[in-house]
């Protein structure tokens, strides 16, 4: 089986991981990066990381409006597919990337598998959810990470190849929870005591692209006055720039970090603040509480028990959160069992043959 995979972004390498080290014990995985996330602490890292075999293909988009930075994906992408010639195109997630590879691989008649299909914010504002979902309906695979995600599907009229797997960042995680326990020195690096800081990462438009949202969390992260360790997304650090926000004292802006200390960082933080999807996830799995700046998720289950909360970016909410957040039960088995990727290989071949 020639397999053809699309990654492009952050959450992507992670969840390409273990899927690409099970699809290559016995079938030809071809790797095409489009550089959607290009620079080192955004990229290579990740490869190098996560063992993650190097491109086939790389290339090389770079950023840019969402029509001109698809429309160049697709171009590309089609032409290794025509020269490739693979069995099936498997996308991941919602990127640009994810979009462009299901539309170039339709089109010129190739099956296409959707990992991390079914998700719904309902929040159409959203380019993300706009992925997503023209993703869906063009994938002849639909590989669910939740029950939740495949009654999204049945509810719009998707029903074939919709399978249940559990979700591939787990499979990640837990993979490479011990390994960054003993390889990441983060804590040391930045003296930081287990359960005694914050951690928060922003990158979307909804609050990195209004002033008055960006200052207010970082208004509520002053007021709160313990330590914030903040890894910042190079969008991120061009509005802190252009806005000239005063940074309090308590908040420490560093550089982005590769999974396995970004892992370990989250693991011993006290609460974790984002607006990420795949880090709202990250968080459950590990069992620590989670503050969402949006007012909606594609990742409700993890709303429940007190493990996530949404305040948008309302510095009152965040605060009271920040104080109040606990979780009033043990996490629940949502996310599978850590073998989704095997799940999905074995789907595959069936499907396949």
């Amino acid at each position: 089986m020639k397999i053809i995979s699309i990654v492009g972004a952050r959450p992507q390498f992670i969840k390409c991981a273990p899927l690409s080290r099970e699809l290559r014990k016995a079938h030809q995985e071809i790797l095409i990066h489009t550089g959607q996330h290009y620079d080192h602490d955004m990229s290579d890292i990740f490869f190098e990381e996560l063992n993650i075999p190097k491109p086939d293909y790389n290339l090389g988009i770079g950023s840019g409006n969402h029509g001109e930075q698809t429309a160049k994906m697709l171009t590309e992408i089609e032409k290794v597919l025509l020269k490739e010639k693979p069995d099936l195109m498997l996308v991941y997630g919602d990127t640009n990337s994810t979009l462009a590879g299901a539309l170039a691989a339709v089109k010129i008649g190739i099956r296409v598998a959707h990992v991390e299909a079914g998700l719904r914010s309902f929040d159409r504002s959203m380019p993300e959810e706009i992925n997503r979902v023209l993703t869906d309906h063009i994938s002849d695979i639909l590989f669910c990470p939740t029950q939740t995600a495949v009654n999204n599907l049945i509810k719009e009229g998707i029903k074939q190849g919709v399978y249940l797997v559990g979700d591939v960042m787990l499979d990640a995680l837990e993979y490479n929870k011990k390994v960054a326990e003993k390889k990441s020195g983060i804590l040391e690096k930045l003296s930081l005591d287990k359960g005694k800081y914050l951690v928060i990462t922003i990158h979307r438009p909804s609050n990195t692209d209004s002033r008055e949202n960006l200052s207010n969390i970082i208004e509520a992260l002053r007021e709160i006055g313990e330590v914030v360790v903040f890894p910042v997304h190079p969008r991120t650090k061009k509005f802190l720039q252009e806005y000239a926000l005063d940074i309090p004292e308590n908040v420490r802006l560093i550089e982005p970090l590769g999974y396995l200390d970004m892992l370990k960082l989250m693991a011993a933080a006290r609460k974790i603040l984002t607006d990420s999807g795949g880090i709202q996830k990250e968080a459950y799995m590990l069992g620590v509480p989670c503050i969402t700046l949006r007012e909606n998720t594609e990742w409700m289950e993890t709303l429940e028990g007190g493990w996530n909360v949404l305040v948008e970016a309302d510095k009152g909410k965040i605060i009271k959160e920040l104080y109040k957040l606990a979780p009033m039960v043990a996490q629940g088995n949502i996310f599978g069992n850590s073998r989704a990727s095997e799940r999905i290989l074995d789907l595959l071949r069936r499907e396949i043959s």
